[in-house]
């Protein structure tokens, strides 16, 4: 939580020393409009990074359980661990720096060196750098989903769309589903895992799908939002 708020204050500091503004730029201060637009992309962002796992369950006959010490206590845990590390990158990547690039260079500019930052990074929370063949898909598909967050941010001039997205995605993949770093959440796989042959087909089904649906969905529901403010 410290952090967060030195995040901040470093926030305030280059925002008013670039552009004699202050944090109301990242559009924090909660209304009707924006906690509905955090529970709604967080919604559908659950359902789509939940489809992989489903997906799992089908063709390689994975097995989820609840986990037999979940609890209220742990519940809490999860999302506060998770709601830290979104707001950690969020300020980095969509904070003030994203909006002061967006007034120096424009908006596609800055997206595009947003989403670029938000790969690279990723190199290195995943501890892949040095090992090619793992950075190219990681950076492809990171940055994507941060030219996504990005670009919602632009489109809503607020951080809440792009916290509910991420936040979605990190507490799916990582808590509900027991495969983050701080070890079982909600549901936990049964042991042993069975080994099943795929298709390739299947495996990219499996393995892409999650991300279509979220880039597809997300970026149609910030369309809806454009068509229907003009």
């Amino acid at each position: 939580m410290v952090g967060i708020i030195v995040q901040l204050l470093i926030s305030w500091l280059l925002i008013w020393f670039f552009c004699k503004e202050n944090l109301s730029v990242l559009g924090l201060k909660p209304t009707a409009n924006r906690i509905s637009m955090f529970f709604i992309f967080l919604t559908v962002t659950i359902f789509c990074c939940s489809t992989g796992f489903f997906l799992r369950m089908y063709f390689g006959k994975e097995s989820w359980v609840l986990n037999p010490l979940f609890s209220t206590t742990l519940l809490f845990k999860g999302i506060w661990w998770n709601l830290k590390s979104v707001l950690y990158e969020e300020l980095i990547f969509r904070g003030v720096i994203l909006y002061i690039l967006i007034k120096k260079l424009g908006a596609s500019k800055a997206i595009i060196i947003s989403s670029v930052a938000f790969g690279i990074y990723h190199w290195f929370t995943f501890e892949i750098f040095g090992n090619l063949s793992s950075m190219i898909p990681v950076f492809i598909l990171t940055g994507l989903v941060g030219l996504l967050y990005a670009y919602g941010y632009v489109k809503t001039n607020s951080l809440y769309a792009t916290i509910g997205m991420h936040f979605g995605w990190n507490f799916t993949q990582g808590f509900l589903f027991s495969e983050g770093s701080i070890g079982n959440g909600i549901f936990v796989q049964v042991k042993p895992i069975p080994v099943v042959s795929v298709s390739y087909f299947v495996y990219y089904t499996v393995t892409l799908t999650p991300y279509i649906l979220f880039f597809l969905l997300n970026y149609l529901l910030f369309f809806k939002k454009s068509t229907s403010a003009s």
